[in-house]
């Protein structure tokens, strides 16, 4: 997914509990689905930052060649920018853009 294009909102926006639990039925189970979804989303977030930065990595020892680049700054501060993963992931579970399912709850309906 592109999250650079997300609709989630930038700042924290309180949520009624109830709502986001109508889905799945249980508190708990919505922000464990929330929290494996926002774990996601930041670990690709991050992978990708450090793939952009590391065209910009400089291996050579020398501390006198160290040197601003404007470059990998504004790269920096356009993933400082982006909504945090945990509205990105709430936003996704609003629009039921996340696809997930309890195994438990699976087995339970196939035994009957």
């Amino acid at each position: 997914m592109d999250y650079k294009k997300t609709t989630a909102a930038n700042n924290t926006i309180s949520r009624d509990i109830e709502k986001l639990a109508n889905e799945t039925g249980n508190i708990y189970e919505t922000v464990m689905i929330l929290a494996k979804r926002s774990n996601q989303i930041a670990s690709e977030l991050k992978e990708e930052l450090n793939q952009k930065l590391s065209e910009f990595a400089s291996f050579s020892d020398n501390l006198e060649e160290v040197f601003e680049n404007r470059e990998q700054i504004e790269i920096s501060k356009f993933y400082e920018r982006l909504p945090k993963s945990s509205l990105i992931a709430t936003q996704e579970f609003i629009e039921q853009a996340i696809y997930h399912r309890n195994p438990l709850k699976v087995s339970r309906n196939n035994n009957f």
